[in-house]
């Protein structure tokens, strides 16, 4: 019985990389709505870094276009 709630908590870390460090991306736009709607879920919350994988330089950016985009009206502060 140990061994089986042992086993329940044991979760393999899979090692994720920064997708804007991979890609050579230097600059996160606050206009390029497509990606920045792969960081965001359905509710139109803000994906956190252990989801998603970004380096904190890159989440701490990201969060702020994301931000700057809403103000804009290019994407909701919440999805109906």
């Amino acid at each position: 019985m140990m061994n089986r709630m042992m086993n329940r908590n044991v979760r393999k870390e899979e090692s994720k990389n920064c997708y804007f460090c991979a890609n050579n991306i230097i600059k996160i736009d606050y206009k390029d709505v497509i990606l920045l709607r792969r960081f965001i879920n359905t509710v139109g919350k803000i994906i956190p870094t252990r989801r998603t994988g970004t380096c904190a330089k890159h989440q701490r950016a990201l969060s702020t276009s994301i931000k700057r985009a809403r103000i804009v009206a290019l994407l909701p502060f919440v999805a109906k």
